[in-house]
């Protein structure tokens, strides 16, 4: 009768710990949260003199549609739970690959992106960092040719290591 007693009573407070935590769960993988409901990514403004005039409206876009794919919240243009911001500080082409003839083989292109993420519910979470991509192309090739291709990739990169510094813990 006591094993019998004890092991409900072991059920208990098993359900009993499960219900205190407050596990946060969305479809990516991220750890969101619970009592954030609104999002905001600010645009990001190109303070590099390099870079084409687009590179800021297109990364800004890149950022809002990561959140809003792979969270729940709510997008909004300002005074969110959870806010994104910054600026494009750096972008940059030079050689990386030089030939025997002192002839790049291959360039690659650079960008930074400084952030400031904050979270309005846990202070230990917010960040100001630098994060910075690149991509490499043939010297054969001239920037203009393969640009938008590679600024599509760094992106897409470049929004997936903030959203996971965000989110994911890492």
């Amino acid at each position: 009768m006591k094993f019998f007693n004890l092991k409900y009573l072991l059920i208990a407070l098993s359900l009993l710990i499960i219900n205190a935590c407050k596990p946060t769960v969305s479809l990516s993988g991220a750890t969101i949260p619970t009592e954030a409901k609104t999002i905001s990514v600010g645009y990001f403004t190109n303070n590099s003199s390099l870079a084409p005039p687009s590179l800021a409206q297109q990364f800004s876009e890149k950022m809002r549609d990561m959140v809003s794919q792979q969270t729940s919240l709510a997008l909004i243009k300002n005074n969110a739970d959870l806010q994104f911001e910054g600026y494009i500080s750096d972008y940059n082409v030079a050689p990386i690959s030089i030939q025997s003839n002192d002839q790049a083989s291959q360039n690659r292109l650079t960008i930074t992106v400084n952030v400031k993420y904050s979270n309005k519910f846990d202070a230990t979470k917010n960040f100001e960092q630098a994060f910075t991509r690149f991509a490499d192309y043939s010297s054969t090739k001239t920037l203009s040719s393969v640009e938008s291709e590679l600024i599509t990739v760094i992106n897409k990169q470049l929004a997936e290591d903030i959203f996971n510094k965000a989110f994911n813990n890492w």
